[in-house]
């Protein structure tokens, strides 16, 4: 199940359970839109690609709540140009 992070993890916006702004890779990396489009769809972490992350339904919410776990890391922007050089042409399937 997935955990829905409550921040993004380069700006640390808040991306509540309903948020369409939320973005994950494979590994649930998870940022907001913008994030993203500034990374041009190369997770700065694993250099995969970004899916929008599933809304979890409102009543479900109790059942299954959101983690409390908060991941803040920054993106060091110098690194990024160079996974981006590299994977931003390439489709997230190829890489």
């Amino acid at each position: 199940m997935l955990e829905i992070r409550p921040t993004c993890e380069n700006c640390n916006k808040s991306l509540p359970a309903n948020s369409t702004e939320a973005m994950i890779c494979t590994f649930e990396c998870t940022f907001c839109k913008s994030c993203v489009d500034l990374f041009q769809n190369v997770c700065p972490n694993c250099s995969g690609g970004f899916v929008p992350r599933p809304v979890r339904p409102a009543d479900l919410l109790k059942k299954y709540p959101l983690t409390d776990k908060i991941v803040y890391k920054p993106v060091d922007m110098d690194k990024q140009k160079e996974l981006i050089e590299k994977f931003a042409e390439v489709d997230p399937k190829d890489r």
